[in-house]
């Protein structure tokens, strides 16, 4: 049986991992003023530069049901079947509209990754993987649901400027984090984001205990790990990357985040995202 892979562009998988197990990503909407743009179209630093300028965030958009039937529909003249990877359905109708589309169609399967940027990538990569294996797409499916559950997805977030301005921080933690220097430990649990922990110090010691509190508590299964960061952060991201392939890891990855996920949690946010054991 042959199987197609797409996933919403906000599983932050390197293009060149999407090229080689031929993945198609569907690219949500980015809205800046009176432009609307496809992820891809624009970058990070294109929202920051926007928000400096504007004191304002850019809006994000889901896929509508239509788009989604239109790919599904084209995939499947050349495959039998399509696994499709959304964002979580507790952060966006995306999900949902996917599914709608999904409904309409036979042997298009969606799942909810019940996480955001690479940590829906894990799954992507490993629907891909089994795939490769020749697993029937019962397996596969079976599988991904339980890998569903393992996923570490977490970022430490040092200003939470943009936080406060989506609406998703009060203004007393706000004022509190800035006084105080604090830095936010986010983590997806259950498909929502909610506060993992509090940092103060230097940004690169709080990175170190960050991931040593990530491993300690969410020991990883030590196949493939994520570093995905929303800016270059030069000397800061190579320690982290030195930490991370110190612990063992098979198969590293470097990923810049794209323009979806960069517009809610700002400049410099770094995360490790990897499965459990």
């Amino acid at each position: 049986m042959k199987i197609a892979i797409t996933a919403d562009s906000t599983c932050d998988i390197p293009k060149e991992l999407l090229e080689q197990y031929n993945i198609e990503t569907v690219p949500l909407y980015v809205i800046m003023g009176d432009n609307e743009y496809r992820e891809g179209q624009i970058n990070s630093q294109d929202i920051y530069a926007y928000v400096e300028k504007n004191k304002m965030l850019p809006k994000t958009a889901a896929v509508s049901s239509y788009e989604y039937k239109e790919i599904f529909e084209r995939k499947l003249k050349e495959f039998d079947a399509v696994i499709h990877f959304s964002l979580s359905f507790e952060i966006s109708s995306t999900g949902e509209n996917a599914k709608r589309a999904a409904a309409e169609l036979e042997n298009v399967y969606v799942i909810d990754t019940k996480s955001l940027s690479s940590g829906s990538g894990l799954l992507v990569l490993s629907c891909a993987d089994k795939i490769k294996e020749n697993k029937t797409i019962e397996q596969i499916i079976n599988e991904l649901l339980e890998e569903r559950e393992k996923i570490q997805a977490s970022f430490l977030i040092p200003k939470l400027d943009y936080l406060k301005k989506g609406g998703r921080c009060s203004a007393v933690s706000f004022l509190s984090a800035k006084i105080l220097g604090l830095k936010v430990f986010i983590r997806l649990q259950e498909g929502k984001m909610e506060k993992g922990g509090i940092y103060k110090g230097k940004f690169s010691s709080c990175l170190s205990k960050y991931l040593n509190d990530i491993i300690k508590n969410c020991p990883p299964d030590l196949n493939r790990v994520f570093i995905t960061y929303s800016s270059q952060m030069d000397g800061i991201k190579e320690n982290v990357v030195k930490e991370v392939e110190a612990l063992g890891f098979r198969e590293v990855i470097q990923m810049n985040a794209g323009a979806t996920i960069c517009s809610h949690c700002g400049p410099d946010t770094i995360g490790v995202l990897y499965m459990q054991k």
